[in-house]
């Protein structure tokens, strides 16, 4: 006797994601920790030494955060107003930051004492980075102007106002100590030389420029701005590289992690991006529940922070490998192993038997009992979390002349549940063919008995009736636009044969949804 056929559920279930080394790495983070904090997280750093401390500058303070208690280490609150950018050294013991006051402070993050008061700016400075030797600072404000400082004299070495609006974002070269860039709400970039005190050029990004990134060689950098990440290569006058848009709302913060090899952006759109740095490409996007407006990681990706507007810092640390379960090695006894040493052995292969499970409906379908497998499959938490095994029931009963046989005769509550799946799922795409089909016969079997039925279901029975209207309306508009585009094509035909292309159908006919509706009415 043939072995029985189960139903086919994978026709009907959702196409996964294509499963990359990258998914894997960067799942690997734990549930986000969260954190909350007054007002916007303006910016998070992370300090280059162990144990990897990162600066939260929020309100008015940098707070230091531990990243495995998640709790505040130091605070440095010297500020009256807004502080903004506070950002570690190479060697992690100082950090400069902006503010609302027009200054640039340098601290001690060990003792939070406040060591110097860089003051010239006019306007508010947004962005403070230590420059690659460590003794100078670049400052980028909102009187349009770019200032280097140097620490040990307190003093303004040189000023440049290359731009006509505020700058809000600024990077300074990992490889040379004279090279830094400004980006402003101008749409420009500017790069400037220290050596020579001049202006070395400028490229447009088309919008207003809200965070800079150079990549670890130094000769090429990106900017963020409105929807779009630009490439820009430093050595060749600023040439346009490429262009990346992966986001649609706009990018507020850079990030490099993986010693180089990848990039982060974080948006407004409430995700941060994760490309390649040698294809430019998105390898993983990381959710989180409001707008983001800073990220975080440190130098060897165990800990990814990000800060958004409403004050939250979410916070996830990488599990660590080492944890993972090994398999142990099974021991042997030396006197059973010295008895056995010198025994010849012949091995041979048991064949396993394993025992097909199948579900209650496939059961149910073995014996022929369609309502039952019916009344399997319509369980809540099956419609709600697999409605593609409904559907791939519903296509089996189709299939074997059933369907009919397991609608006939049924309560109010089935009748209730039915119409909710058929009223949910009526414009599905994966299963729309079906639910027809089954809408169709639903009205066969309960159509001459509509008056009778309770108000509840003739109320369901309404709505399904206007969902069908609404698709037959949308059918309409697409066989219009369907219509034009094979115009369109037909015209095309007689220049370039190779480009024409045939449409693909859209969903179910409009014939089954017109009968739907005559048959109802």
């Amino acid at each position: 006797m043939a072995s029985f056929k189960k139903t086919n559920i994978k026709v009907f279930s959702k196409t996964s994601a294509e499963l990359t080394e990258d998914n894997i790495y960067w799942k690997k983070y734990t549930a986000p920790v969260l954190v909350k904090e007054f007002g916007p997280i303006d910016y998070i750093d992370f300090s280059p030494v162990e144990p990897h401390y990162f600066a939260v500058t929020c309100s008015v303070r940098v707070q230091v955060y531990n990243p495995i208690t998640k709790l505040v280490t130091k605070n440095l609150s010297r500020f009256k107003e807004a502080a903004y950018g506070g950002s570690f050294r190479s060697d992690g013991k100082l950090l400069c930051a902006g503010g609302e006051e027009a200054v640039v402070r340098l601290f001690d993050v060990n003792s939070k004492s406040l060591l110097r008061l860089f003051s010239g700016h006019k306007a508010a400075v947004h962005r403070t980075f230590f420059t690659a030797d460590g003794i100078h600072i670049a400052s980028f404000s909102d009187d349009k102007t770019v200032a280097v400082w140097d620490i040990p004299s307190e003093k303004q070495i040189i000023s440049f106002n290359e731009h006509s609006d505020y700058i809000r974002a600024g990077a300074t070269s990992p490889v040379s100590p004279d090279i830094f860039i400004s980006g402003g709400y101008d749409k420009t970039i500017q790069m400037y030389d220290t050596r020579t005190n001049k202006h070395i050029f400028s490229v447009n990004h088309e919008a207003p420029v809200e965070s800079l990134l150079y990549l670890p060689s130094g000769g090429i950098f990106l900017s963020a701005g409105g929807t779009e990440i630009r490439v820009w290569d430093a050595l060749a006058g600023g040439r346009l590289l490429a262009k990346m848009s992966q986001h649609h709302k706009t990018i507020t913060c850079l990030k490099m992690a993986s010693n180089g090899r990848r990039i982060l952006s974080g948006s407004l759109d409430r995700h941060v991006k994760i490309y390649d740095a040698g294809t430019y490409k998105v390898v993983h996007t990381l959710d989180y529940p409001n707008a983001v407006l800073s990220i975080g990681i440190s130098s060897n990706d165990e800990t990814i922070v990000a800060g958004m507007v409403d004050g939250l810092i979410s916070v996830r640390r990488r599990e660590d490998d080492a944890k993972e379960a090994k398999p142990r090695r099974k021991k042997m006894s030396y006197r059973y192993s010295a008895e056995n040493s010198h025994i010849p052995t012949v091995d041979s292969v048991v064949q396993e038997e394993s025992k097909e499970i199948i579900g209650k409906y496939d059961a149910c379908l073995r014996k022929f009992e369609y309502s039952k497998a019916l009344d399997c499959v319509m369980l809540p938490y099956v419609v709600k979390k697999t409605p593609h095994v409904t559907v791939a029931l519903f296509q089996e009963l189709i299939r074997r002349q059933g369907l009919k046989q397991a609608l006939a005769g049924r309560e109010s509550k089935f009748l209730v549940a039915i119409l909710k799946f058929l009223i949910r799922y009526i414009g599905s795409i994966r299963f729309g063919h079906v639910i027809m089909h089954v809408t169709n016969v639903f009205v066969d079997v309960y159509g001459d008995y509509l008056e009778e039925l309770n108000p509840e279901i003739r109320k369901l029975i309404d709505i399904l009736l206007k969902k069908l209207y609404e698709e037959l309306e949308l059918t309409m508009s697409l066989l219009e636009l369907q219509g034009s585009l094979q115009m369109l094509l037909s015209a095309a035909e007689t220049t370039s044969v190779s480009h024409t292309q045939d449409i693909p159908a859209l969903g179910p006919s409009l014939a089954a949804q017109t009968n739907v509706i005559f048959s109802i009415s």
